[in-house]
């Protein structure tokens, strides 16, 4: 076997080695897709991306959808969230005023979504009415926020469930008043020309940097008290915040539409 070696040629003490252009191997077996050779010298490489200043940060292809200081990204669906200090709060239903979400301009499908929030403090009330919100995925998908430390509710209602389908892996909430993080993989569901549901929506989601739902599928369209069914649609729509009559606050949104090479295939490059 040869291999394509790599040159280098060292010109004084401290400077930069040069390599050749294209390392890797043209004598190995087909992979099974059949498109490239294992460690095929040709095969693209992916992007450059810088990767944000700290943990958290948003990474230099992310679309910032909230950057502590403007709601431009989004459209109020009702009253005005407040922004102050860095964060956007769900407003007050004062006066009998009913319920204000809050939606994005830009309609995603696939994506990386990086969100933080925080529950008020000191809590006021229990289970479902403490510290409720939600990220509706192409406002259809719903992934719990709720205020989960030390709160009993329903399992497939606390923070971090896929509501009213799958309950969290385990509860790694933060007391109220401090900030939590969520990041979130999802994917969308694939509907044939004929609206026959193909693959369902998954979602992977890390609370707090801990594992809370492992690419687990949904049921269909979100919905209170019922099971959730699926209804063809397009391939992308807006995401959504909730307001579930809580003054839930939350800074540092972003997110990354993933390319189609992000979809999960077989062996044979089948879409799974």
């Amino acid at each position: 076997m040869k291999r394509i070696i790599l040159a280098m040629v060292i010109m004084s003490a401290g400077s930069t080695a040069i390599a050749q252009e294209k390392p890797g191997f043209k004598d190995t077996p087909m992979l099974p897709d059949g498109k490239w050779l294992v460690h095929d010298a040709d095969r693209p490489l992916p992007e450059v991306v810088t990767p944000g200043s700290a943990p958290g940060a948003a990474p230099s292809d992310a679309v910032i959808l909230f950057d502590g200081k403007s709601l431009d990204a989004w459209q109020p669906q009702g009253r005005a969230w407040t922004v102050k200090d860095g964060a956007m709060t769900v407003p007050p239903r004062a006066g009998g005023a009913g319920e204000s979400a809050l939606v994005s301009k830009q309609s995603f499908g696939d994506v990386q979504l990086h969100l933080e929030f925080r529950s008020p403090n000191p809590p006021t009330k229990s289970s479902q009415d403490r510290g409720n919100s939600g990220i509706w995925f192409m406002q259809r998908y719903e992934l719990q926020i709720l205020d989960g430390y030390r709160n009993p509710t329903y399992a497939d209602g606390t923070v971090g469930a896929i509501y009213a389908w799958k309950p969290p892996l385990v509860n790694p909430s933060r007391p109220p008043g401090e900030w939590q993080s969520y990041d979130v993989i999802f994917e969308r569901p694939r509907f044939g020309p004929d609206g026959k549901l193909l693959r369902p929506a998954y979602a992977t989601a890390f609370l707090n940097g801990v594992l809370v739902q492992n690419r687990q599928p949904w049921l269909g369209s979100t919905v209170w008290r019922k099971v959730a069914t699926y209804e063809a649609h397009g391939d992308a729509a807006p995401i959504q915040l909730q307001d579930h009559d809580s003054p839930v606050s939350f800074r540092n949104i972003w997110v990354r539409p993933l390319p189609e090479a992000a979809e999960s295939r077989d062996f044979q490059g089948e879409v799974k």
